[in-house]
């Protein structure tokens, strides 16, 4: 797994030791990149994510600034390996973290991946709804 950040947000650092010793244990690495063409460079999956999450909208103008080098274009994803599908959590802002040729794209899976969420939370709700009878 890669991760592409701007210098300054990157993941907490007890997170990243966690997630490097369990991917040790697995055979698998977790790498940390400042460029986003580093982090992409033969991916087989792009993830991206809103540059502010609810309660930061007061640093929705800077993130913008700071995190436009690492929207998601279709320069960026030629970086990736070919077939390589393009994902995002849903909802995102267009123009923003992702282009419109790409989250429209045929690589795009984001509505897939919306619609197995959608299923996981049922299954979670059906199960909350069990303990609350028990």
């Amino acid at each position: 797994m890669r991760v592409a950040t701007p210098p300054g947000y990157d993941p907490k650092p007890e997170i990243v030791a966690e997630a490097k010793a369990l991917a040790a244990a697995t055979g698998a690495t977790v790498e940390l990149f400042n460029n986003p063409r580093q982090a992409i460079a033969g991916a087989q999956a792009v993830y991206t994510d809103v540059w502010a999450s609810m309660g930061q909208e007061h640093a929705v103008h800077l993130r913008s600034q700071v995190f436009a080098p690492y929207r998601v274009t279709e320069d960026l994803m030629a970086t990736a390996d070919p077939s390589a599908v393009f994902m995002h959590c849903l909802p995102a802002h267009r123009g923003h973290e992702v282009t419109n040729e790409v989250i429209d794209s045929p690589r795009s899976v984001v509505f897939d991946q919306a619609e197995n969420r959608l299923h996981v939370q049922k299954a979670l709700l059906i199960l909350l709804m069990q303990d609350m009878r028990a």
